[in-house]
């Protein structure tokens, strides 16, 4: 088995639904559309989409100050629930976001989460008007 920088099986092709919002969509001509990718792990789904469509930088932070926005509020002093951030390489742009079947990739492996054919996969960066 070849593997990936991601953990996944390389001598697979997997096929999942891919649905695109806000900028993501604009870029990508489609709101929906079926993908095969070599590959069985969001990253490899990842790796070979962007090569494909110029949407990475839309999807991906490659700084901290791309990644974080302010707050409307002072978040209190004891935060529920884990929080940490995603590894260096897997950290969206604010507002931006990646779901596998409706479940956001942080509360799955990340990019390491494994992909079946018929997953649906969606990348989303709004449209943020400010006035």
């Amino acid at each position: 088995m070849e593997q990936s920088d991601w953990g996944g099986d390389l001598t697979k092709t997997t096929t999942v639904t891919v649905r695109c919002t806000g900028h993501v969509r604009d870029a990508v001509g489609a709101h929906e559309l079926t993908y095969s990718f070599p590959g069985d792990t969001l990253g490899d789904f990842l790796s070979a989409f962007f090569e494909e469509y110029d949407v990475e930088e839309l999807v991906l932070a490659t700084t901290p100050e791309e990644e974080t926005t302010d707050g409307w509020a002072d978040p209190p002093e004891k935060l529920p629930g884990t929080w940490r951030k995603n590894p260096p390489g897997e950290r969206t742009r604010r507002f931006a976001r990646i779901t596998i079947n409706g479940t956001f990739n942080v509360h799955l492996d990340g990019f390491r989460t494994k992909l079946e054919a018929e997953d649906r996969v969606a990348m989303m960066n709004p449209f943020v008007f400010c006035f």
